[in-house]
């Protein structure tokens, strides 16, 4: 099969397309047939080897994808040859013809969903349901902020909000991101290089402050939700793509009892794969129902996968980008 492969740390230019081995399903595996790979922050991180954890060289980026089930290993039971799958690719494999991973971390897709939106969904999808339901505890009618409003995270945190009953303040850089974010849903949509978050938030909540805020930034995009919050607020860290960690001062903190919390999706889920599932299972129900829609983005072609990791770099993506691996 073909797939992309890292065998150096380094930039995406350290990426090429090679031909790779099969190997089939061992017990408890599922062997698919890949139409799909989205294309995640993590991945750029990884190749470059600055990531929480390094995995074996060479390495195959892509840490969810979809496809048809080829193969199944001993003792499966979730699915069968045929199933349309999404997979959670927690160590990498996903930019390549086929992959073979655990049974546990595989859910079939709903009639309704392609496999493009499918390839995204576990991480997008999964890591705002798990933020705002989980750990924030969104409420009807509360407020909730929600930086970098035009990636996959940050649009699937305003759909889930909406369908929670919540208000949404989406907070993007450039005035195409903050009509992304208005057309899936936002109530208020702040070009924060323009505007004040702060003065339009609280204009927003007539001086009450939000409720909770959803950030995959960092950086001076936490400092200046920190200065939209009201009383027992909760701020949710999600990620750092801005390349700075979340500084968090303990004097405003302290003067509002606001809660600072992490949300990290995938540890959770690699931790508890039965809990990963009743998550990932209710925001599948949300989709089903028609209350969330496919996330938009580019595609790419399987040689193409190092601009698809470029542009992520360069803040260039409009919602989700994929790697077909057929194109």
């Amino acid at each position: 099969m073909k797939a992309v492969r890292c065998h150096q740390w380094g930039s995406p230019d350290v990426l090429a397309v090679e031909d790779v081995d099969t190997r089939a399903p061992g017990p408890g595996e599922v062997r698919i047939r890949v139409e799909a790979s989205a294309v995640n922050f993590t991945d750029t991180l990884i190749v470059a080897g600055k990531y929480q954890f390094k995995p074996k060289l060479p390495h195959i980026p892509g840490h969810e994808l979809s496809g048809t089930v080829i193969e199944i290993g001993d003792g499966v039971t979730t699915c069968q040859v045929g199933d349309r799958v999404m997979a959670s690719a927690r160590h990498g494999g996903g930019f390549a013809e086929e992959y073979v991973g655990a049974a546990e971390r595989i859910y079939r897709i709903p009639d309704n969903m392609s496999f493009e939106a499918a390839s995204g969904f576990i991480i997008g999808y999964g890591t705002a349901y798990f933020a705002l339901t989980y750990r924030g505890q969104l409420q009807p009618g509360e407020t909730l902020l929600v930086n970098g409003a035009a990636g996959g995270a940050g649009l699937a945190a305003i759909q889930i909000a909406k369908a929670l009953g919540a208000r949404v303040i989406a907070c993007a850089s450039t005035p195409d991101k903050v009509a992304l974010a208005a057309a899936y849903g936002a109530d208020c949509c702040i070009n924060y290089t323009s505007e004040s978050v702060r003065d339009r938030a609280k204009e927003f909540t007539e001086g009450r402050g939000v409720d909770v805020v959803f950030d995959p930034v960092g950086g001076s995009a936490f400092e200046e939700a920190m200065r939209t919050v009201g009383w027992h607020a909760r701020m949710l860290i999600v990620g750092f793509a801005s390349g700075t960690w979340q500084q968090i001062p303990a004097n405003i903190v302290l003067v509002k009892n606001i809660s600072v919390m992490s949300s990290l999706w995938g540890g959770e889920s690699e931790r508890d794969p039965d809990f990963a599932r009743t998550v990932l299972n209710g925001a599948l129900a949300l989709y089903r129902d028609g209350r969330l829609k496919a996330l938009p983005g580019k595609t790419y072609a399987l040689k193409d996968a190092p601009d698809a990791l470029r542009d992520m770099m360069n803040r260039k993506v409009l919602g989700k980008s994929v790697v077909l691996p057929r194109a």
